[in-house]
């Protein structure tokens, strides 16, 4: 279109109409003269101006003038200044703006109005600017920006406050949780999300966590529970968990607020409050909290020098009413350890004992034991006494004179009896302390302290003679699930490869002990004790050997934070379920060759 003028005008002007009309656009053009030479009649949806305006001929200046009279000119919105704008110095900036080579903007126009202008000089010296409403799209970016403005200052009024919350979806995953949550549990917010309560705690925990979501989802009533909590910390936090659901039935979600009643169960610190208001505070009955998830890691925070020494100072109010202490020989006191998986009958044990002048301090599962006696092993520390709960009746070998300790007069070994009365308890620890580590892994009959008698231990950790290369079968499988195990079984026989299946971790520990197997399959969620529980319970058992049973974790699904757990507990592999002939032929493979005693040597 180099010469508008021509005869062919009409037919270009014609043209032109059709594709702007086709287009949606609105478009003018204008020559070396600043003259309009084409205007199409969608402009008038932006600049209502009259029709002589938008004739062939027309001055520039005298089109932008009109529009600059009708007010919806750009760049003079009264609201964004109070500054009265000039006429000709606004006509004047727009005309230089058409004598760019490009020009791409996006005006408002009007309050609730913008369009997108395009500019462009041709080398002929005609200028053709086109203009589109971008209304809609503006109004959706401010929408889309003062959301996110909004979940912003949301997340970071959630993050400021004290109380665990998370927010679930329909499948029970985590798809928001604050930052008091994240560190409840000793992770970031990336490590949680997406995941499910399954990943973090025991199946037991999880299938009543899950059950009590699915009823506050399916029915959205509101639920409540008391709770006990062991943070990531080691420290307890005393919880009241509301679940509610947010939405309908169909795509609601579940959101969790734990309210924190620490400073309410176990007290204030002086000053907080008055005496009185802490008195009517105070919690009456400690068995309305549930004991519920355990995010103590203790290879990862557990400070095995400060256990070590004396008792951990444990807050009054936890103490059951007892008599006034008992004064107690310099002779009669010792270091005791207390080995219980009930945090309210933990509490009272440490406060009794330290009553009588004892030194105390406190564990809660085998694998915590296990760590603390190789560290004061090696530390070459004192300990006298451990007293166990009949949960952990199975350890009493382990800290026997010269197996837990190392040392020649170990610590000795009490099992607790439920029926005991504190008075029986203190003269069962007396008479234990005084007769030495000779009389281990004792408990009382019939109330009578006097009777120590030896307690039979559901399975006992015995070291094989260090070099022993013989194994007893090929592999050992830890695995709770029925149609896994029958899997497990089927590939295995079908390999010709001899095997035992143990359901739990415990179990685990007993059978590599019994059978000395070359390869341990290791499912990492087990009930009674998990596979990275038992992986570890292996690998500090065989710290005294000289042997390394390959370990190779089996998971439902190959997550960093799984594998991370994995290589922290000692496993050398890991394969993801669900599990195939071609994975076991290849750890097989890997760690047993021609059937022949593959272990590892340190």
């Amino acid at each position: 279109m180099n010469d508008v003028a021509s005869s062919g005008a009409p037919v270009q002007h014609a043209l032109l109409e059709a594709v702007t009309d086709a287009l949606g656009l609105a478009i003018f053009i204008c020559d070396r003269n600043d003259e309009l030479i084409f205007a199409s009649k969608p402009i008038q949806q932006f600049y209502p101006v009259e029709d002589r305006l938008l004739a062939r001929g027309t001055r520039l200046r005298d089109f932008l003038g009109a529009v600059f009279d009708l007010g919806v000119r750009a760049g003079t919105v009264t609201q964004s200044s109070r500054r009265r704008v000039n006429r000709e110095e606004w006509i004047s900036e727009r005309v230089s703006l058409h004598w760019r080579e490009r020009y791409d903007v996006v005006e408002r126009i009007a309050q609730q109005r913008w369009i997108s202008v395009r500019k462009r000089r041709l080398a002929s010296g005609l200028c053709v600017v086109s203009m589109t409403d971008v209304s809609e799209l503006k109004k959706k970016e401010e929408r889309l920006a003062l959301d996110l403005e909004r979940a912003e200052m949301t997340e970071g009024i959630l993050d400021g406050l004290p109380n665990p919350i998370c927010v679930k979806d329909r499948s029970l995953k985590y798809i928001g949780v604050n930052k008091a949550f994240c560190d409840l549990h000793g992770m970031t917010a990336d490590q949680i999300l997406g995941r499910s309560v399954w990943d973090f705690i025991e199946p037991d925990l999880a299938e009543k966590f899950e059950k009590s979501d699915r009823m506050v989802l399916e029915t959205g009533r509101d639920y409540s529970l008391p709770e006990q909590i062991v943070r990531a910390n080691g420290d307890d936090c005393w919880v009241v968990t509301h679940k509610y659901r947010v939405g309908d039935a169909q795509r609601g979600l579940l959101v969790t607020c734990m309210n924190d009643v620490t400073d309410v169960v176990v007290g204030f610190e002086d000053g907080a409050i008055s005496s009185e208001l802490a008195r009517s505070l105070a919690v009456k009955h400690y068995g309305a909290f549930e004991p519920a998830q355990n995010c103590h890691d203790p290879y990862r925070a557990l400070d095995l020098h400060v256990l070590a020494h004396p008792a951990r100072a444990v807050p009054e109010t936890l103490a059951l009413p007892a008599e006034p202490p008992k004064a107690a020989s310099a002779e009669a006191c010792g270091r005791i350890l207390v080995v219980t998986p009930d945090v309210f009958r933990e509490a009272h044990l440490v406060v009794l004992l330290s009553g009588l002048g004892h030194e105390v301090c406190a564990l809660r599962s085998a694998f915590e034991v296990t760590a603390f006696l190789d560290e004061i092993r090696t530390e070459k520390l004192g300990l006298d006494l451990v007293l166990l709960h009949p949960a952990f009746a199975a350890l009493a070998d382990l800290v026997a004179p010269g197996k837990g300790t190392g040392a020649a007069s170990g610590p000795s070994a009490l099992v607790l009896d439920p029926a005991w009365t504190d008075e029986a308890l203190e003269e069962a620890v007396l008479q234990a302390l005084q007769a030495g580590p000779a009389q281990a892994a004792r408990a009382i009959e019939n109330n009578d302290p006097a009777d120590l008698l030896q307690s039979p231990a559901d399975w006992e950790i015995v070291l094989p003679e260090a070099g022993r290369s013989t194994s007893d079968i090929d592999v050992l499988v830890a695995e709770d699930n029925d149609i896994n195990q029958f899997v497990f079984s089927q590939i295995l026989e079908g390999l010709g490869l001899s095997y035992r299946i143990a359901a739990n971790g415990e179990e685990a520990v007993r059978f590599w002990q019994q059978y000395h197997p070359q390869l341990i399959l290791m499912d990492v969620s087990m009930p009674v004790m998990n596979g990275f529980d038992a992986a570890r319970t292996i690998r500090a058992a065989e710290a005294r050997l000289s042997v390394r049973t390959p370990i190779v974790a089996v998971t439902t699904q190959a997550l960093d934070i799984d594998l991370e757990q994995a290589r922290a507990a000692g496993m050398d592999d890991h394969i993801v379920k669900p599990i195939s002939p071609d994975m076991i032929e290849r750890v097989r493979n890997q760690y047993l060759k021609n059937g022949a005693d593959y272990r590892q040597q340190r």
